[in-house]
């Protein structure tokens, strides 16, 4: 996020950080433009239970579908993410999106009618997620009606009758706190006039029921691009590189385009099996993918999994590239010698602190590390994410399926920065198939 300035272009510059904020909190695209009936059709693969009773549906049975409808789009949609806290009630709010120049937090979306929405209207909620702005103002673009925006209005419906059926919570709203001139809402509003749009180019090809299906998940539902396309200077995607992956602060959103996804081993039936699970032949899920897997990807019917694998690698997928790994003996810049002195160091000190859980050539333990060989984070062209991991360690995760990570520890502390350069350079060049390009210096900015 970028820091406090006096000038416009400054104040716009945050404004793009704002929206990056809820960017933390999902997964996935963007897609074409908002036409209400593409986006009624791209929603109907939803199939109620069916009735026992022949007929036209009663008035009954037509409520209860929509609550139903209505409870699978909010998790599909990651509402909890940022509506409900560790040990809060649900949709009370209090999630805490902090920034260097102030801090968010998520809104009180109960039925509450002091401090939640029990006053909204369904127009209202529509409103809100379509164009950013509630009963009581405008809303900053920490709520992502950026992508909710392309939402069919029947979807938003289901979704407002079914929080209107949770328990309400009286639990009050807490300010932003942002310092001046970031606390003044109305200049959202230039920022929604220049750069609000419906659509992105989609960085995939296809024309199929489940393409379509999965660019209304992964779009409107899922709002991936509000972490994974990169930001202009005002905070606006931009429309030439969708889903082409984007700095989030700490941790690296990657590239997931067809072209980026392939070229790091990934498969239709691999994504699936990460968005249904967290865990696949390429890595388990971490940091704010772990969130959305465990608070939604992981309900996702298996029709909707197929479709968003669909959409994100296209009709007619690229074969995924293979893995070609370097030995210690290879030349990464041209020294050989001085190279393999370089992965010679670096698998020493993998087999120090590595490979006890990871295993001695990679091949890791189930339920306690995932393999080495050919992980996604290894195979990521920058090699952010995997020093921000060395660094800071994961903590232990459950996933869906009653599996189970335990903790990695950070070896900041532990190793030096060239260290730390040795043991990634290793991973990269020879589990990942990637240049051994990480510097000291690399490693001591991230600290």
């Amino acid at each position: 996020m970028t820091r406090r300035c006096s000038n416009q272009t400054a104040m716009l510059r945050a404004l793009r950080d704002i929206t990056l904020a809820v960017g933390t909190a999902a997964l996935v695209a963007c897609g074409g433009g908002h036409d209400d009936s593409a986006a009624r059709a791209a929603s109907a693969p939803w199939v109620a239970p069916a009735s026992a009773a022949s007929g036209p549906a009663s008035p009954q049975s037509t409520a209860t579908d929509q609550l139903a409808r209505g409870r699978y789009l909010v998790k599909a949609a990651d509402c909890a993410a940022c509506h409900t806290t560790e040990d809060g009630a649900p949709f009370a709010g209090g999630v805490k999106l902090a920034s260097p120049f102030g801090t968010f937090y998520g809104t009180n979306i109960t039925p509450d009618k002091e401090h939640g929405i029990g006053k909204w209207s369904a127009a209202d909620f529509y409103k809100a997620l379509h164009d950013g702005v509630a009963p009581d103002g405008q809303l900053y673009p920490a709520m992502p009606y950026t992508s909710y925006r392309q939402l069919s209005r029947a979807d938003t419906d289901a979704m407002y009758a079914w929080l209107m059926t949770q328990k309400p919570a009286a639990v009050a709203n807490r300010e932003a706190e942002l310092s001046f001139p970031f606390s003044l809402r109305f200049a959202v509003r230039f920022w929604d006039m220049l750069f609000l749009k419906d659509t992105l180019p989609d960085a995939s090809k296809g024309t199929s029921a489940d393409w379509n299906r999965g660019r209304y998940l992964a779009n409107a539902l899922g709002h991936c691009a509000e972490c994974h396309t990169p930001r202009g200077q005002f905070g606006q995607l931009v429309n030439a590189q969708p889903l082409a992956g984007d700095a989030l602060g700490r941790v690296s959103a990657p590239d997931i385009t067809p072209h980026g996804l392939v070229a790091r081993g990934w498969t239709a039936a691999d994504l699936q099996t990460f968005f249904a699970t967290g865990i696949a032949p390429q890595g388990s899920a971490f940091s704010e993918m772990y969130e959305v897997v465990h608070l939604s990807s992981q309900y996702l019917s298996r029709d909707d999994l197929r479709a968003m694998a669909t959409y994100l690698l296209g009709d007619e997928p690229i074969a995924s590239v293979p893995l070609q790994s370097a030995s210690v003996n290879a030349s990464v810049d041209g020294d050989a010698s001085a190279d393999a002195a370089q992965l010679a160091a670096g698998r020493n000190l993998y087999l120090g602190v590595c490979a006890g859980c990871h295993g001695r050539d990679g091949e890791g333990k189930p339920h306690v590390a995932v393999p080495m060989s050919g992980n996604s984070t290894l195979r990521q062209n920058n090699p952010h994410n995997l020093i921000v991991t060395m660094l800071d360690g994961v903590v232990a995760q459950d996933f869906p399926g009653h599996e189970r990570m335990q903790d990695m520890p950070g070896f900041g502390a532990q190793l030096s920065d060239a260290e730390l350069a040795q043991l990634g350079n290793y991973l990269r060049a020879t589990l990942g198939g990637q240049p051994a390009d990480i510097t000291p210096q690399a490693v001591k900015a991230l600290r």
